[in-house]
């Protein structure tokens, strides 16, 4: 296995991402050959601030960074040489099994789409996210890929979150539940309504109906679907949560399950690859997360087993 590092991006670059590359081997040994993308002289530089062996790692040199603050698609085309770009690149020719960045979210998730492209049958590819209760971790589909969707779409986000936790996260039959500002089927928009009664009648799934806000923290359901607006509100309160408490409550672990650095980044799901986007700020520990995640996509085999569905739920259709 073999999995590309984008060490031009984040806050903390390079030191975050070499680090957290080093923990990786450290943990995997040989399991998982780490490929670091970017300026390969910064490269060679950290790796002997840090005391590491260059030889322990395989170095793709890239003359381009794309921005934070660069127009994603833009960047994305035109900066063919940045680490994303190239990135991206040597996952489609399979010269790597997946790639993580922590830089610009939205050059990721467009080289996503369109350098490695949709799993046949995929309507729009949906960026999930782990969200955490008081028995573990629920996944919420959309946090922000897609900020408007049709009943069509949160149908599919279905299907792809209810895989993820399945294949990758060991849970047989996920829950997935509609979120909605009411349990009855009445209740919401004509979104919410009208992918009601899309979910309800896909039998590959294991709808259990609506699910409220407070509903979130209890665990109620595995997966929960909504559009990317209201995904990405919910997302960036629950971070605030550790931001507020952590310092008051250092030793809660429960506390200390929303630090994005438990999960380190997010899988975009629905593209013929396996992409992980991380937090700006990523440390360390979250690029460790971020490997550890791309480690048991490749190994869980999801992106065959996506098409494998897709595939079947379009023949049942």
């Amino acid at each position: 296995m073999r999995i590309g590092i984008d060490v031009m991006g984040g806050d903390f670059y390079p030191q975050a991402p070499v680090a957290g590359a080093v923990q990786a081997r450290a943990l995997w040994g040989h399991d998982a050959q780490l490929v670091l993308i970017g300026d390969a002289d910064i490269i060679r530089a950290e790796l002997l601030r840090q005391q590491q062996a260059e030889s322990d790692f395989e170095i793709v040199h890239t003359s381009e960074i794309i921005g934070m603050d660069e127009h994603p698609a833009k960047a994305f085309t035109s900066k063919t040489d940045s680490s994303i770009h190239v990135g991206i690149r040597l996952h489609r020719e399979k010269k790597i099994d997946a790639f993580i960045s922590a830089g610009n979210t939205g050059a990721m998730l467009v080289g996503s789409v369109l350098g490695l492209g949709n799993i046949n049958g995929v309507l729009r590819p949906t960026i999930g996210a782990l969200y955490p209760n008081q028995g573990g971790y629920s996944m919420i589909c959309d946090v922000g890929a897609n900020a408007d969707c049709k009943p069509e779409h949160l149908s599919q986000f279905a299907l792809l979150g209810t895989l993820y936790m399945r294949e990758v996260k060991g849970i047989q039959k996920p829950r997935v539940a509609l979120l909605n500002v009411g349990e009855e089927k009445s209740k919401g928009s004509q979104l919410a309504q009208a992918a009601y009664e899309l979910l309800e009648k896909n039998n590959t799934l294991h709808f259990i109906g609506n699910a409220e806000g407070r509903d979130l923290n209890a665990g109620k359901a595995d997966v929960y679907v909504c559009d990317g607006y209201t995904g990405n509100i919910i997302l960036k309160f629950a971070e605030s949560f550790y931001d507020i408490f952590h310092e008051r409550f250092p030793q809660d672990d429960l506390v200390g399950s929303f630090n994005f650095e438990r999960y380190g980044g997010l899988p975009v799901l629905g593209v013929k690859g396996v992409s992980i986007i991380g937090h700006g700020i990523s440390t360390p520990a979250a690029f460790l997360e971020m490997i550890r995640c791309a480690r048991d996509v490749v190994h869980s085999g999801l992106i065959q087993k996506f098409e494998k569905a897709l595939l079947d739920h379009s023949q049942q259709t």
